[in-house]
Parts: C-alpha cells; sequence; structure tokens
C-alpha cells in the first residue's frame, strides 16, 4: 500500500512521503499523523508538526514527521527540522522493538568489523543531498565481544536518534536509504542494507 502526504516547510518546501517500503516487500507504511489531516482537507503540516517534541526530544528545534516503518526488529521514525528553502536537517530515530537490544554506532565500518554489525546509516538520492556527515545524538560505548578479541562501537540498548543535514533541490523525487542492524548480547537479528523511503520534494 502506497500513502502520500505533503507538508509545506517554512512556506518554502513540501515533501510528499510516497513509500516506505520495497515494492516486493510489503512493509508496515505510515506517514505519521497525516493520512487523516490529509483526507479531511486540512493542514498536514500542523498536524505533523509538534513544537520542541518528537525525534529531535523536548527543548529542540520543531520536528516535521515525514513517515515510519518497521523492519527486522527495529522501528525507525523520520522527520525533518531546520527547515529552509534551500536547507533541512533530516532526523531518524530507530527504537528496538524488543528491550535489551543495542544498535551500531554510525563510524562502525560498512560490512562491521570482521563481519560483525552494520553502522546506522541514513544516505540519500536525488533531490536531497548530504551536506555533512551522519551524526548521532547520544554518545556510543565500547562493547568486548567475548571469545572473539572483537571491541565494536555501540549505542546504549533503546532508541537512537541520528541527524543528517540535507541540501533540497526546487524540485524533484528524492529517496532515504536507511541502514542499521539489532542486536542483544546474544542474538542478532538480520541486517537491514537501504531499506528505502520515496519522497517527492516540491
Amino acid at each position: 500500500m502506497r500513502r502520500a502526504f505533503s507538508a509545506a516547510a517554512a512556506g518554502a518546501l513540501a515533501v510528499i512521503v510516497t513509500s516506505c517500503a520495497p515494492a516486493a516487500t510489503p512493509q508496515p507504511t505510515t506517514a505519521a499523523g497525516a493520512a487523516t489531516s490529509a483526507a479531511a482537507g486540512t493542514s498536514a503540516a500542523s498536524a505533523a508538526t509538534t513544537p520542541g517534541s518528537g525525534a529531535s526530544g523536548a527543548g529542540k528545534a520543531e520536528t516535521l514527521h515525514l513517515a515510519q516503518f518497521s523492519d527486522q526488529g527495529v522501528t525507525v521514525t523520520i522527520g525533518l527540522k531546520d527547515r529552509a528553502a534551500t536547507h533541512a536537517t533530516l532526523v531518524a530515530t530507530l527504537t528496538p522493538d524488543r528491550a535489551g537490544f543495542h544498535l551500531y554506532s554510525v563510524d562502525l565500518p560498512a560490512g562491521g568489523i570482521q563481519g560483525v554489525g552494520r553502522p546506522v546509516s541514513v544516505t540519500t538520492r536525488g533531490a536531497l543531498t548530504a551536506a555533512g556527515p551522519l551524526t548521532a545524538e547520544s554518545a556510543p560505548t565500547t562493547l568486548a565481544l567475548e571469545g572473539t578479541g572483537l571491541t565494536l562501537p555501540v549505542y546504549p540498548d533503546g532508541p537512537v536518534t541520528v541527524d543528517l543535514p540535507v541540501t533540497v533541490a526546487e524540485h524533484g523525487e528524492a529517496t532515504l536509504l536507511v541502514g542499521y542492524a539489532a542486536c542483544s548480547k546474544s542474538v542478532c537479528l538480520p541486517p537491514v542494507s537501504g531499506h528505502p523511503v520515496s519522497l517527492s520534494i516540491s
């Protein structure tokens, strides 16, 4: 199922979420708070924007919530903050669905260390271009894997929020690719590589 909505950002940027999942793999897809307001003919921006709350946390810039999906034991919420005519910051909060699971640092190599672990990653294609590095709002710790000699940078158990500054084209199609892997002390879930979220910029 495809859902779409538009949201005006600072009067200059409109984003339409067209899909959060690969067509061949049906996934729960929601455009947070938007389907109802769009059907009622009201502003999706006013329904989806919550001052001082959301993925960026209390007391920070307003965040416009764009989409949410779940894949391999993690729920991912995507939003937009610091909106201007040509610049914004994408915000992604990744929350393991079960207690005791952690995610790996954005600084982990793409293939992990000796194949172990996968970093949290958000990359862009099309009308959104990364304007800086992906950063996390919490600091990683180190996890020593018993019997392997490996030490991996991981975030504390629970949700992790990452920010990506982007340059916004005047209009066009964009795709976000989200990657991660969730592990506990005893088990790792299959990694997610490049889960797509499609956007239209106008």
